[in-house]
């Protein structure tokens, strides 16, 4: 059997994005055709939600809705079963609407005719509450500020949004109570020692979701015919749609074979010991997939024997252990890995949500981004809460501008969509100047967003040469907005760095996110405040626009997890693990109450990113608390005397 003989079935589980497809199949598919293998791509989390969210998938709700006891029917519920004509009136057109098939329903939606509003349509009276308009008595309008007389399209597609989020409460409260956008069962798979709550679930009777997703996967696999299949997963959110989509291919082709891998698998499963996942799948790769691939497909061939597998786990057909196989052979090279190809998916049925009305914020969720990587790897690797040792921030591989400009323009003539998401764990910015000069060589107009370090070397210069090679918005790191603690963590940057730099972003017309984090060990509620105060001035000089406070979470593989001591803090034991492994408990003597402070944390952001709150003493977002919280020690100008000695240098 040739390679060109050999077909491969690339599939992406439930739950990842709606607006656009994850892009590791992306990648592999056109990796694998590169070397003349036929391969073939999928995304069955689309694909369950658009079968899910019909009229015939409403019906299939109402059914089981039904049946629960009324003791049992959540407020989202009631409200479905309540006005249920009107929600299957509206599912169909809807989704046309977030697809880009039916403008002209946005006045219908925008004017909040069309459709029925559940719990999640509180959110609106929010946003009275922001600006002082408690849109009441027909004269107010609760989005008025974000959208105002104009900008009916975008105004319909929040409303339409909060129409498929209630839709989403009521199929996780009466068919599924594991089902979420995004993330699916994902307390089933993140950092579960065992595979005992993922065993009990795939055992457990199929829900209605579960049905769906066995039909969509067979359909898939009869269709392709593969010689292989391969499921990514990117995130615990996707692992037991993933294991139900192998236990679906299992049932009818139990001699298929089926690997699994992605971010999940590359984080999670590196001491994999569980010999019952290999009931579902039958290898296990770690890392980037593409030499484990051609090995794996060479070892199907009869042109390899399994002892000389690259990376992957498989069960011993002699013990039933599991064994952990890696022939020592060089990665393929990333100015080698071929472009990513779309091919295969339905590019025109992704749905365009948005969710957050902060104009960076919605990128995430809003339009069809081609997703591409600048560098494989970190150039920076320092970070001590990132997993640095591991391959996909570790090892470090840039390609020629020519290279990737040359990959964009394949990327445009085949899908004919011009803006693409820089997915890098931290662009480079020689790499990204290079990339804009040899965009703006080639007169190609195209719209970017990326992620970075914001270090000095993104100058006010360099922030305009790539606003005029297309770039849109910049995500990067600030975390904890203190110097001391950004010390500890290696970041390299300092919180006046920070903001001269996010400046020149954002008056180069480039929107700015910072990724931002409490909890981090010996963190203070003096250091909490301190670093509100910052973030506060920030917004308040112009220097950001988003941000996304998340709690600090460490990790076995990174320099806290594995050096907890130079942190201060103890790790909390854990118990025998056989399956995965990531995240793991300690204990920090400072004895702050993290999650109270991250309430108020949030609350703050959330207002920020509205343009609300931001003249207030950032006291007031802890009020809730049993105890006053310090005033900052941060003197209220000092982001803008940050600025200003940039302007006198």
């Amino acid at each position: 059997m040739t390679a060109s003989a050999f077909r491969v079935l690339s599939v992406i589980p439930p739950m990842t994005q709606l607006n656009t497809p994850y892009p590791s199949t992306a990648y592999l598919t056109g990796f694998l055709r590169s070397r003349g293998i036929e391969a073939e791509q999928t995304d069955l989390a689309l694909a369950l939600v658009l079968r899910l969210f019909t009229p015939a998938g409403l019906d299939a709700i109402r059914e089981r809705a039904l049946a629960l006891p009324e003791r049992r029917r959540s407020a989202s519920v009631h409200a479905f079963l309540d006005d249920f004509a009107r929600h299957r009136r509206a599912i169909a057109p809807t989704i046309a609407f977030l697809q880009g098939r039916d403008s002209t329903l946005a006045h219908r939606i925008a004017a909040r005719e069309l459709l029925p509003e559940g719990p999640r349509f509180a959110a609106l009276e929010q946003y009275g509450h922001l600006t002082g308009d408690d849109g009441e008595d027909g004269g107010g309008d609760p989005l008025g500020w974000a959208f105002g007389a104009l900008g009916t399209n975008d105004r319909a597609r929040h409303i339409a949004t909060l129409f498929l989020d209630d839709l989403a409460d009521v199929v996780r409260d009466a068919v599924d109570e594991r089902f979420a956008f995004v993330r699916y069962g994902e307390s089933l798979a993140s950092s579960q020692p065992t595979f005992e709550p993922l065993a009990q679930a795939l055992a457990a009777p199929p829900t209605l979701v579960d049905d769906l997703l066995r039909e969509l996967a067979l359909n898939a696999v009869a269709r392709a015919n593969p010689q292989l299949v391969l499921l990514s997963v990117p995130f615990p959110g996707a692992v037991y749609g993933a294991l139900r989509i192998a236990q679906a291919i299992k049932s009818r082709w139990p001699a298929l074979p089926i690997a699994l891998g992605g971010g999940y698998v590359n984080t999670e499963l590196r001491e994999l010991k569980e010999a019952r996942l290999f009931h579902f799948v039958d290898y296990v790769t770690l890392d980037a997939g593409e030499r484990p691939l051609l090995a794996l497909i060479e070892h199907l061939q009869g042109r390899r024997s399994a002892q000389r597998l690259v990376r992957t786990f498989l069960r011993d057909a002699g013990s039933g252990t599991v064994k952990y196989l890696n022939l020592a052979e060089p990665d393929v090279p990333f100015e080698d890995v071929g472009t990513p190809t779309w091919d295969g998916l339905p590019l025109h049925d992704y749905l365009s949500l948005l969710d957050m009305l902060n104009p960076m914020h919605r990128l995430w969720s809003d339009g069809r981004w081609n997703k591409l990587t600048v560098a494989h790897g970190c150039y920076w690797k320092k970070c001590s809460f990132c997993d640095v040792g591991l391959d996909y921030i570790g090892r470090y591989e840039t390609a020629a501008a020519s290279t990737l400009v040359d990959r964009i323009e394949r990327i445009v003539d085949e899908t004919g969509q011009t803006g693409f998401h820089f997915v890098d764990e931290a662009a480079p910015p020689k790499a990204l100047k290079a990339l804009a000069e040899e965009l703006l060589r080639r007169d190609l107009a195209i719209s970017w967003w990326g992620n970075i370090r914001f270090e000095k070397t993104f100058t006010p210069q360099l922030s305009q040469l790539l606003a005029d090679s297309g770039c849109i918005a910049m995500s990067g790191g600030l975390e904890v907005a203190s110097d001391r603690l950004l010390a500890l963590m290696k970041k390299g940057v300092t919180v006046d760095q920070v903001a001269r730099v996010t400046k020149g972003f954002s008056d180069a017309g480039i929107l700015v996110h910072a990724y931002l984090m409490y909890g981090f060990p010996t963190q203070t509620v003096q250091d909490t405040v301190d670093a509100l105060e910052y973030v506060r001035q920030l917004f308040l000089n112009g220097c950001i626009q988003s941000g996304f406070f998340h709690r600090f979470s460490c990790t076995v593989h990174s320099p806290v997890g594995l050096d907890p001591k130079a942190y201060g803090i103890e790790l909390v034991p854990l118990p025998p693990v056989s399956f995965a492994k990531n995240d793991i408990g300690f204990i920090d003597p400072t004895g702050v109450d993290h999650d109270a402070l991250g309430i108020g944390l949030r609350k703050a952001l959330y207002n920020y990113m509205h343009g609300s709150g931001l003249d207030e003493d950032v006291r007031a977002w802890f009020e809730h608390l049993a105890h006053p919280v310090p005033r900052p020690t941060v003197k209220k100008q000092r982001i803008a005397r940050a600025l200003a000695q940039r302007e006198a240098a």
